[in-house]
């Protein structure tokens, strides 16, 4: 017992001499990953503003992955799939951040529910992140491509016609909702609330 004792203390013992050692040196595969998430996420912010150049980027890797499943003739599931994925994407994009249903369920009470000042539109998904996830959904599925046991056999009108029919089915319900509580995903400009200033003006104009 007393033997049992003396191993469970020099075991604590090497334990914790292991943990305070703090000059162990890091492998060269850790930090040459470590080196590139730094880099990459680097060039990535960098790209943040520029937003045309990276949906051009976007664009050209969905015309590669287009042009890669045509002269291959197959990978039906896979483009399936990521169809799919993207609309999820363009739903999350088109949504507002808070649902306006959530917003009526708060009633009169609520302290924007009727103020006339202007919101800009909050995505679910922003700008960003939805080109980010689009483009490394292209990435992702063209690499797919050169594995064969992705390719399942499958009569791709079906998947085509049910995409389509689900596609037309996720709009509707996503324009009906949008004209429902009367917003639009897109901020054309900069907006200006006017309605103090022409109050100003017929207030004047009734003075003279």
């Amino acid at each position: 017992m007393l033997l049992w004792i003396l191993l469970q203390f020099l075991t604590v013992q090497i334990m914790e001499e292991v943990g305070s050692d703090d000059t162990v040196p890091e492998s060269p595969l850790s930090k040459w990953r470590n080196d590139f998430s730094r880099a990459f996420q680097y060039y990535l912010d960098r790209s943040a503003p520029h937003k045309v150049n990276r949906w051009l980027g976007t664009l050209a890797a969905a015309a590669i992955y287009i042009l890669r499943a045509y002269y291959v003739h197959g990978f039906y599931v896979i483009s399936y799939g990521l169809s799919i994925y993207i609309l999820n994407l363009l739903i999350g994009f088109m949504s507002p951040k808070v649902d306006p249903e959530l917003e009526v369920l708060d009633g009169p009470s609520s302290p924007t529910k009727y103020s006339n000042e202007f919101r800009p539109f909050v995505r679910r998904l922003p700008e960003f992140k939805f080109w980010y996830a689009t483009t490394k959904a292209f990435c992702v599925a063209f690499l797919m491509t050169f594995i064969s046991i992705f390719d399942v056999p499958v009569f791709w009108p079906i998947l085509f016609f049910y995409w389509f029919f689900l596609f037309f089915l996720t709009m509707k319900r996503q324009i009906t909702h949008m004209i429902k509580y009367r917003y639009v995903p897109f901020n054309f400009g900069k907006q200006r609330y006017t309605g103090k200033r022409s109050a100003e003006s017929t207030s004047g104009s009734s003075k003279d």
